[in-house]
């Protein structure tokens, strides 16, 4: 009976005066509430599964809302006139939307961690990690309720609003979309607009980067973040002073007489966790005692992250290169890979997982590490699972190096990351049936734990055997351990605050929960010997991208001019972050005194010079 009234009718040569005037502002008026329907549906997934007062906090901040919904209401307006049915444009604009919207929605509740634009480079990873990993992806009542309100708008547009515009319209409808893209441009790209003019702090912690993106919406901060991933010169950059400055220091080949072999390996998620205060019920020893055993004959200290539960390649990517600030690495880029090349070292690595996670196959070639042994090209002819346990990858990495102290002979570095500790840790049983928690906690909760610690104690006892071989090698060898992040501990971190742990990060205990896990530097007999450094006792915190200015030192290198240089500001700045934190004069802090600003300063402006002008 609706369809017969002539308002929702299909435009026809008898609607005249006002009744075709009415007609087409109806069409209007119903095209625009569906693109604000749709970006405001949107909003209500944005903030994964934090405070759903963060819904009301988008409205209270206007712009806020303005930013998200518009480019919603662009393409919508755009496929209207490009399609010329309303109910088809909003279908086609609603799975996109919704579609991305979906995905940040479920990254934010799996890894605590939203959907950015670089992440499109990796949709293939994505959804073989949903296969291969515990993921729960059933709908839950926010996700039927966007697709209810998809079916519902949809049918209502078929049914209700019927305008076909004519196509110099059309036309014209695609022109102002197209311009108020390009418009758009700018107002999305900006850094103050972003950084200042939509802060909405009332209901996150300004230190966590997930909040603070997730406290802007999503379409927006998706669209802000398109140019994240490329690297940007520093403001006030002068890259003659920059270039100046490096060729000021010499660069400084390693003494024959002090080449050790090095190993170095990534854990997945590995942490101390019996270093928080105030968890009850948690037999600590059980899980970390052959660690500890470890820690006691080593070089130990903080690392200082700028992630938390995933992310693990900024970890890695820092410690290789030295750089704080990471971007798409498409091209050959500085390295310590490459500069361990250029000293005669067998440089290669491994990681039992696939070879186009983070798109490593051919990242890690650009930074100078042109073997690298991947589930395709070793470990799936070695593991009867999947993806390789650490039984057969540390096993792997002493067979790959005494592979080359058998042939090459020559001074080796080999670079590994796990993959073992990976979250999500099974809620519904303990699959390796080591209970660690005392049955003070839910079920969900102690099998949480109980799994992420019995993957925790077994990877300390196979690097324990790794150590025991080592120990018997002639060859001096130095062995770096570290963790890339804290582990995933349930959905908006469920765990962590049945626990109690701290993660606020506006504390420094906070912080120090949040962002560290430990480094360890174990050296051989024969590596004593040939540094004159023991390599035991408590190290100093550190962050990712100054690991290896801390293992130079202690190995007695000098190292290439970038190295010598960024010793020469870790010294005054052993942690600098990429989250706005830093340790200066042996204390936490969000803002450095005059010299660390300097210092701060002069590393920016060489990072970028270093990591555009490729020297080897």
């Amino acid at each position: 009976m609706l369809k017969d009234f002539w308002l929702f009718q299909r435009p026809n040569s008898t609607l005249q005066g006002r009744k075709q005037v009415w007609y087409w502002v109806w069409n209007a008026l119903m095209m625009l509430l569906a693109g604000v329907s749709l970006g405001f549906l949107s909003l209500l997934y944005a903030y994964g599964n934090y405070a759903t007062a963060m819904m009301r906090s988008y409205l209270e901040h206007p712009l806020i809302a303005f930013l998200n919904i518009a480019p919603v209401v662009v393409l919508l307006l755009i496929l209207y006139g490009l399609l010329g049915r309303p109910w088809l444009s909003f279908l086609i604009s609603s799975v996109v939307v919704w579609g991305f919207s979906l995905a940040n929605y479920y990254k934010l509740r799996f890894r605590d961690d939203p959907l950015m634009f670089e992440d499109l480079k990796y949709i293939r990873e994505a959804g073989s990690i949903t296969q291969t990993a515990d993921y729960d992806l059933t709908p839950d009542k926010r996700i039927w309720l966007g697709l209810i309100c998809i079916a519902v708008g949809t049918l209502f547009l078929f049914f209700l609003v019927r305008g076909v515009p004519r196509r110099r319209v059309r036309i014209g409808m695609i022109a102002v979309g197209i311009l108020l893209c390009a418009t758009g441009v700018g107002v999305y790209a900006d850094d103050d607009l972003y950084d200042n003019k939509t802060e909405n702090f009332d209901y996150i912690n300004r230190w966590s980067s997930t909040q603070l993106y997730l406290s802007k919406g999503f379409i927006y901060p998706f669209l802000h973040s398109i140019t994240v991933g490329s690297i940007e010169p520093p403001e006030g950059y002068d890259e003659g002073a920059a270039r100046e400055l490096l060729a000021s220091y010499a660069d400084a080949d390693l003494p024959e007489e002090r080449k050790v072999d090095l190993l170095t390996i990534q854990l997945e998620a590995f942490a101390d966790f019996s270093r928080f205060t105030g968890v009850e019920g948690v037999d600590w020893e059980s899980a970390y005692g052959t660690y500890h055993a470890l820690e006691s004959e080593s070089y130990t200290g903080n690392l200082i992250t700028n992630i938390f539960a995933g992310g693990t390649v900024d970890t890695e990517r820092a410690f290789l290169t030295g750089y704080t600030d990471l971007w798409n690495f498409r091209t050959n880029t500085n390295s310590y890979g490459w500069y361990f090349g250029s000293q005669g070292y067998t440089v290669e690595g491994s990681h039992p997982s696939y070879d186009w996670f983070y798109n490593r196959r051919n990242v890690n070639g650009y930074l100078g590490i042109p073997t690298y042994y991947f589930l395709e090209n070793r470990y799936s002819e070695l593991s009867p699972v999947t993806i390789a346990p650490d039984s057969i990858l540390f096993q792997e990495i002493y067979n790959l190096y005494a592979a080359n102290r058998d042939g090459a002979g020559g001074p080796y570095f080999s670079f590994n990351v796990t993959y073992q500790g990976h979250g999500p840790y099974d809620t519904e049983e303990v699959w390796r049936g080591d209970h660690y928690t005392d049955g003070r906690y839910s079920t969900e909760t102690a099998n949480i734990v109980d799994n992420y610690l019995g993957s925790v104690a077994d990877t300390a006892e196979q690097l324990a055997a790794l150590v025991d071989r080592l120990r018997q090698e002639e060859r001096p060898v130095v062995l770096v351990v570290f963790g890339d992040h804290k582990p995933w501990l349930g959905y908006s971190n469920s765990a962590y605050q049945e626990l109690g742990v701290n993660l606020d990060t506006a504390t420094e205990e906070g912080f120090y929960n949040y962002y560290s896990t430990r480094y360890l530097i174990w050296a051989n007999d024969a590596a004593k010997e040939a540094l004159g450094e023991d390599f035991v006792g408590e190290g100093p915190d550190v962050s990712s991208c100054f690991l290896m200015n801390l293992l130079f030192d202690l190995c007695g290198w000098q190292g290439n001019a970038w190295a010598q240089a960024t010793t020469d500001i870790w010294e005054q700045i052993p942690v600098l972050t990429s989250v706005g934190r830093y340790v200066q004069h042996g204390a936490l802090t969000a803002e450095l005194d005059e010299a660390g600003k300097k210092a701060l300063t002069t590393y920016q402006n060489l990072e970028y010079y270093y990591g555009t002008h490729f020297q080897y």
